[in-house]
């Protein structure tokens, strides 16, 4: 058996190929074992998102779990992350573990780690973690029971939807966004938050709000190339304010204003930043990833708000949030967590945090946006995902390590910045970063310019010089 590794988020895998029942059992052993050296009755919850065989995986994990002493309750139907999350913190668990591959193509699956605390487990433990993962499961699960686990008192059930609606209910005053008079759209993209939705904003216009584990063929990560049907139905309906968005299991945040534009992430930091300081009067610090446009360092100074800068991936985020006063955490990816809520990527929660401001001011999203222009100048984020063979990508990596590229096309670089991954400034304030991906075979280029134009011209000069 190979070692099982996890990744920027999470253990993923192929289904079938690496991702099978047996290596699933697998972690769930040494997930076991690390809970039992923890606390003497640990007791998780446990839920799977939308994706072939989530339950079947979960039951496993659940036999396995349950035999060596840890009490499990798991979630009827599919679940999303946020909710997962959530069931750990309100049900005072020591762990959730949610069988997700969140954006990834159809073809894998993963196995998330959550701590008590209600976000990813901290990287130390999930090493920990690792390194107690059997080479072979010692228990025999196909002969174990549910039935029996839960007459035991070992297995147990819960209604986490339920929860996560309440929960929004109970911060958010959905009455104000529903007679807000505001035309509203949402694509699930057949992933997990689609009940939430239908349940919260049932008059709301939906899409892909479906139980389709093949995802239509398409990875369900809310990026403008994989929502142009979404985009075209806001264009055309004439009458649609603003279009939310979420991944697979609804972590991230997708977004689009009333002319079927895409607002990425970084815009959307800006305008929680923007709400949350101006409007709410909430304060603490910013926290984002390496990747996320500079544009966050200047509405902070001009807030005199605290910023810090970590490697990409959430759980280094979380690790600041659970331990200081933090206003926002966010990531380039679209995985964005606020004060008030868990230390979690929540797609749903940044929608409907994005919806209340609308409401409340009276303002289109485009009105916002200047807001913010206002403060940090306009500007356009793109990025070019480049699917490379394995010899090529270490070879441009290695060029990186080495500062070989002096300019890219015509893009002289002046500085360099190498946290996560490489990010090259030139001389008039554009940048473009270059990093190999933590769960996919691509390597990631970025770039930010005043236009749409500029930002895709940096791109295409990237792709020239490192191909050539």
């Amino acid at each position: 058996m190979s070692k099982i590794k996890f990744g920027t988020d999470g253990w993923r895998a192929i289904i079938a190929e690496d991702f099978t029942v047996e290596n699933v059992a697998r972690v769930a052993e040494g997930t076991a074992l690390w809970l039992l050296n923890q606390k003497s009755n640990p007791a998780i919850i446990l839920g799977h998102d939308c994706r072939f065989a989530g339950e079947l995986f979960c039951n496993t994990i659940a036999k396995v779990m349950c035999t060596k002493g840890v009490a499990v309750t798991m979630s009827k139907g599919f679940v999303s992350t946020p909710m997962v999350s959530l069931g750990t913190v309100k049900e005072n668990k020591d762990l959730g573990i949610i069988i997700t591959a969140s954006h990834n193509p159809p073809e894998y699956n993963g196995f998330k780690l959550k701590g008590s605390f209600g976000g990813p487990l901290l990287p130390q433990h999930v090493a920990e973690i690792e390194d107690l993962i059997p080479e072979k499961c010692s228990i025999d699960y196909s002969k174990i029971e549910l039935d029996k686990l839960q007459s035991d008192g070992l297995l147990s059930y819960i209604d986490l939807e339920t929860m996560y609606c309440n929960h929004v209910e109970a911060n958010f005053d959905m009455n104000l966004i529903k007679n807000s008079g505001l035309h509203l759209a949402y694509d699930a993209m057949y992933g997990a938050g689609q009940n939430v939705i239908k349940r919260m904003l049932p008059d709301i216009t939906k899409l892909h709000c479906d139980y389709n584990p093949s995802f239509m063929g398409q990875a369900p990560e809310p990026i403008h190339k994989n929502l142009t049907e979404f985009s075209e139905l806001i264009k055309n309906s004439k009458n649609i304010d603003s279009g939310l968005v979420t991944d697979g299991d609804a972590d991230r945040i997708g977004f689009y204003d009333s002319k079927g534009n895409f607002v990425d992430s970084h815009h959307i930091i800006l305008l929680l930043i923007h709400y949350l300081y101006k409007y709410k009067g909430m304060r603490g610090k910013v926290v984002t990833a390496f990747s996320t446009t500079p544009k966050v360092a200047k509405l902070c100074a001009h807030y005199g708000i605290e910023m810090e800068t970590v490697k990409i991936g959430f759980k280094y985020i979380a690790e600041i949030m659970i331990k200081e006063d933090v206003l926002l955490g966010g990531e380039e990816s679209g995985g964005i967590a606020i004060k008030g809520h868990i230390p979690e990527r929540d797609g749903i929660w940044m929608g409907l945090t994005l919806w209340e401001f609308m409401a409340k001011s009276g303002k289109t999203l485009n009105d916002l946006i200047n807001e913010v222009y206002e403060i940090v100048g306009p500007f356009s984020f793109e990025r070019n995902d480049l699917h490379l063979k394995e010899e090529l990508k270490q070879s441009i990596l290695k060029n990186c390590l080495a500062s070989n590229y002096k300019a890219f096309g015509e893009y002289k670089i002046v500085r360099t910045d190498d946290l996560d991954g490489y990010k090259y400034f030139f001389e008039n304030g554009d940048w473009l970063m270059i990093r190999a991906s933590g769960t996919e075979p691509v390597l990631r280029t970025y770039a930010e310019s005043n236009s749409r134009e500029s930002a895709f011209a940096i791109l295409n000069a990237a792709k020239d010089t490192l191909l050539n």
